[in-house]
């Protein structure tokens, strides 16, 4: 049964870091995509970056672009999301997502490119 599983969020000042990580397991496929998502309250679901399994390319969305960077482990099948100089309006509920599909290359800050999810982790930039 194919699993993600994240962890690592918390309560950080603004300008502080955090590392989130999303453990994996059962893929069926060498090939993937893995994104991070989040979701603020009152707010719509976005993409913040995804990492493909076969070139470990990386894409991220405008607002983090510097300051996070995506990264994978593979023998550990696990894939983190390195977060810099926080800001309050990172905060949120952070999901890392995975699919098989090529299609999804087209897509990969579209929550519905994903078929699969985590349960998400909490992230909360404040003073």
């Amino acid at each position: 049964q194919l699993q993600l599983v994240e962890s690592g969020g918390g309560l950080v000042q603004p300008g502080g870091s955090l590392r989130l990580s999303c453990a994996t397991s059962g893929f069926t496929s060498d090939y993937y995509t893995i994104g991070w998502f989040r979701q603020a309250p009152g707010k719509e679901r976005e993409g913040v970056s995804t990492i493909g399994s076969d070139d470990g390319s990386t894409y991220y969305t405008d607002s983090v672009k510097g300051r996070f960077t995506m990264s994978r482990d593979a023998a550990q099948n696990t894939v983190y999301l390195q977060m810099n100089s926080l800001k309050p309006e990172d905060t949120g509920l952070y999901y890392c997502a995975a699919d098989f599909r090529v299609m999804t290359r087209m897509y990969p800050l579209e929550p519905s490119s994903y078929d699969y999810w985590g349960q998400g982790t909490q992230v909360t930039v404040s003073s």
